[in-house]
């Protein structure tokens, strides 16, 4: 890593930012004190800041980047493609080559449409299946983030004070003048807790739409979901002819065919985005044909108009083509070797030290907690104020050393890593255990 005393670039850019930006930025995930870090340019799994400081990306643009920083494959073909065109209102030849390579990839996917974002992706999903059932409520766990949408958001960021009782979470606004009538439709159940959330869910059987599942939710924990708990859910959206949406906007990188595919799911809708896009924004709906032909203007079902002015731009889909053609089985088996390389070394860091800590996740992702016992759900993961409070020094420890992570303090391997930068992020972490 290059290290040198950093100048003020950073602190004048944010200064510019405050005047023109809501708190100098436009999205809050980049924050930190006393500026955002300014990105230069970016190589690899090597990022360096306008101060000229390089480091290891594992945050890896909040997980999006698989094949990490301008993979000369994917810059060839979207350069060829910006010849041709940024986007225009045609059909392109490359959004059917890569719905049929998505399609036959994964087995829950018979028909797919593309977006712009795993927000958009969720939201389209959430109402593609009321409109399938004709039914108006959600059900999601607590803690889990599934994008901006006003009801995929509830309960993101409820805490003590608010959540309420664990037979009962109660549903909590993230933002301030959500309509109590969106709160009322959106049913919010235990992470992890089988029998309390069968429970919740039966007193709104016949008014639920979907199952909303994250398999590994990052906010809450970026906890792996029991596979009882998986099948649990899968079991009461079929006995009570609800759909299950499974959001795999994060942990699609954790099996060839998504994590559905580790957990032998096959969810009605599957939500996409990141890594689909090669490093441009997207997303993706994917499901069953019957629950897909509501999107369908030719089909007796069609009940949702949908469009979107850069939906399936050719640029993304360029990019998504290559990135996914490169993700292959033998890749997607060695990251997450990787990312099991990296949880064991870390774990055997904490253990030699006796720190405080812990070590959640599976595949290619790690999240690193300031607490003693890895937690399973949301409620066990929400730090004490002096659990925060060291996660913060840990994390800018680590940017210190040269390793960028998540705020969360959560990393994801991409292709251009090896043993190496697992080695050198062990040894980082060792240190900064050193001083929190």
């Amino acid at each position: 890593m290059t290290t040198r005393p950093p100048s003020n670039r950073s602190e004048d850019l944010y200064r510019r930012a405050l005047r023109v930006l809501p708190g100098g930025v436009s999205r809050n995930t980049v924050l930190r004190k006393p500026h955002p870090i300014y990105a230069a340019h970016a190589s690899g799994s090597r990022i360096t800041d306008v101060e000229g400081i390089e480091r290891i990306d594992f945050a890896n643009n909040m997980t999006a980047l698989i094949h990490g920083h301008g993979h000369p494959e994917i810059v060839a073909a979207v350069t060829e493609q910006l010849q041709r065109g940024t986007a225009h209102t045609f059909a392109n030849e490359v959004e059917v080559r890569f719905a049929e390579l998505l399609c036959d990839r994964v087995e829950s996917f018979d028909r797919i449409r593309f977006v712009n974002s795993g927000t958009e992706a969720v939201m389209c999903a959430l109402k593609v299946a009321r409109a399938f059932t004709g039914r108006p409520k959600i059900a999601k766990a607590e803690g889990t983030y599934h994008g901006t949408y006003d009801y995929a958001e509830v309960s993101q960021t409820s805490a003590p004070d608010n959540w309420g009782d664990l037979d009962k979470p109660s549903s909590i606004p993230v933002a301030q003048g959500t309509p109590a009538s969106v709160l009322a439709d959106v049913v919010v159940v235990p992470f992890n807790d089988i029998e309390r959330s069968i429970e919740i869910l039966d007193r709104h059987a016949d008014e639920i739409a979907c199952v909303l599942l994250d398999v590994m939710p990052h906010r809450a924990g970026l906890c792996p979901a029991e596979p009882a708990y998986v099948q649990a859910l899968r079991d009461w959206t079929l006995r009570n002819a609800a759909l299950l949406v499974n959001d795999e906007v994060i942990t699609f990188r954790n099996g060839y065919g998504g994590s559905q595919q580790n957990y032998g799911l096959t969810p009605d809708i599957t939500a996409l985005g990141k890594i689909i896009g090669g490093g441009f924004p997207v997303g993706a709906v994917a499901g069953r044909a019957d629950v897909m032909s509501t999107l369908d203007p030719n089909s007796d079902a069609y009940r949702i108009s949908h469009s979107g002015t850069f939906s399936a731009n050719p640029m993304t889909l360029t990019a998504g083509l290559v990135a996914m053609d490169l993700f292959t089985e033998s890749e997607v088996r060695r990251l997450n070797a990787l990312g099991q390389l990296a949880r064991d070394g870390i774990s055997d860091v904490i253990k030699r030290r006796g720190a405080p800590a812990s070590v959640t996740g599976s595949g290619s992702l790690f999240r690193i907690h300031m607490k003693s016992e890895a937690p399973s759900n949301y409620r066990e993961s929400y730090p004490t104020a002096d659990e925060a409070r060291r996660s913060r020094i840990f994390f800018n420890a680590l940017l210190d050393s040269g390793i960028a992570l998540i705020y969360s303090c959560t990393g994801a391997v991409s292709t251009p890593m090896g043993e190496s930068e697992i080695d050198y992020l062990v040894d980082a972490v060792d240190r900064a255990l050193g001083i929190v």
